[in-house]
This record gives structure tokens, C-alpha cells and sequence, in this order.
């Protein structure tokens, strides 16, 4: 059996946002990436406190991006804050577009132990 694993990377600066199995851990819905905390790499998503509604699965606030160099990169993510429970893979998590510019996205297979 393999798992695929994928890393989404800030493209200007190289820093590494996210990386880990994609399933649970980085779910991927209607064109975005929903990253579990656990595979986030970076501390730099910041909330800026600007709301969002999705009609289906409910309110969220946009995050901003802080870099190392003092340089922020505005609504470049959100979070569901009220998530509708019927999206549990959304709630709590950082959500990003899987088609943005300045987000570069690699994927790779890793087998199983005990593959041949």
C-alpha cells in the first residue's frame, strides 16, 4: 500500500506552510487544501479578524501570512471558527487554495514497510 504525501511551499520566500499525508491529515476539498495543525509548518498564519460566510459550511475569518523578513501576505488563508459539523475535515483547520500563485504544491508516494 502507498500513501501520498504532499508539501505546500510559500513560492517567493521558500518557506515550507504545510506538509504530511494527503487524506486526513491534508484534506483536499473543492480546490482547497485543509491542513490539520499537526502537519503545519509554519507559525506565520495569523488571523486578521476579516469574517467570511459559506453558506453550507458557515463562518470563518481570513489569515494573513507573516514571514520571517517582516513581509505579510494578506488573506492568503482562512479558518472556520463555526464550522458546519457536517464538514468535520474543515473545522479548525487552516484552509488554503490549492491554485494560488504564490503556493506551490509537490506530491510524492511513500510505499509501506513490507511492500515489495
Amino acid at each position: 500500500m502507498t500513501t501520498t504525501h504532499i508539501r505546500l511551499t510559500h513560492r517567493p520566500s521558500g518557506a515550507v506552510l504545510a506538509e504530511g499525508p494527503l487524506g486526513w491529515g491534508i484534506t483536499p476539498f473543492e480546490g482547497n487544501f485543509y491542513i490539520r495543525k499537526k502537519y503545519l509548518k509554519t507559525e506565520g498564519f495569523k488571523a486578521n479578524f476579516l469574517p467570511g460566510l459559506c453558506w453550507y459550511k458557515f463562518l470563518y475569518v481570513w489569515l494573513d501570512l507573516a514571514l520571517g523578513n517582516g513581509e505579510k501576505v494578506r488573506n492568503i488563508g482562512w479558518y472556520y471558527w463555526l464550522p458546519n459539523p457536517l464538514f468535520p475535515f474543515v473545522a479548525f483547520r487552516v484552509g488554503v487554495p490549492a491554485e494560488h500563485p504564490q503556493i506551490m504544491v509537490e506530491r510524492w508516494t511513500v510505499a509501506s514497510p513490507g511492500d515489495a
